[in-house]
């Protein structure tokens, strides 16, 4: 159990390595935003620290409360994790998902101070390959474990094209009705333009006439 904990720790670290991260503070939350479309999964790694590696936490049972929201601000899934995990979910529809991560301590909030580093590296509808399975004797096996790499490949490019599609028509029908919006609007300044000015050359023409000038 203790060699899984060491190997998972490592892979996380690994594909951490070029991940981003950013700056948090204990019992704080930080939310970024994804584009992801419809049914296409998505896997999370995260690892959390000290800013300063050179000192050891203070914080007793720090951990990490993830925390993902549907375009719509639904909660997808809520969970609370220790100070490096991995998370997965799957998207029921297109559009912007909310990613927020909070940390958590024992500590009263007043006393809660600490800054910390959270590393985050998140892949959508990608899969990695097990090394197991590459490793493995039967090449058969081996050979249909890529096949289907690829074929979820191919299924996330589809997704995602659909998706950018759906996009791209809604951005067309938006720019459609502003432009149809911006023309009627400037009809309507052009005719009461004109109405004014017929309704001022007549005031004119009726002061005049009042006026014994015409």
């Amino acid at each position: 159990m203790r060699m899984q904990r060491a190997g998972f720790f490592l892979q996380a670290y690994l594909t951490l390595a070029t991940a981003m991260y950013f700056d948090l503070g204990e019992q704080e939350e930080r939310c970024i935003i994804e584009e992801i479309p419809v049914d296409v999964l998505v896997t999370g790694y995260f690892m959390l620290q000290p800013w300063d590696l050179k000192s050891s936490t203070h914080t007793p049972h720090l951990g990490v409360t993830v925390t993902v929201r549907d375009p719509g601000h639904e909660v997808l899934m809520t969970k609370r994790y220790g100070i490096f995990a991995k998370f997965t979910f799957t998207a029921h529809e297109s559009g912007q998902h909310f990613l927020c991560f909070q940390t958590n301590s024992t500590r009263f909030s007043v006393f809660a101070g600490e800054r910390l580093k959270l590393h985050l590296d998140v892949q959508i509808g990608e899969h990695v390959i097990n090394p197991k399975e590459d490793r493995a004797k039967d090449n058969l096996k081996t050979l249909d474990y890529a096949l289907q790499h690829l074929v979820d490949q191919m299924v996330y490019i589809t997704k995602q094209q659909d998706y950018q599609r759906e996009k791209e028509e809604l951005f067309r029908q938006i720019s459609e009705d502003t432009n149809s919006t911006v023309l009627c609007w400037a009809v309507v300044q052009i005719s009461l333009l004109i109405l004014v000015g017929f309704w001022q050359m007549k005031r004119l023409k009726e002061f005049f006439i009042a006026k014994k000038i015409v």
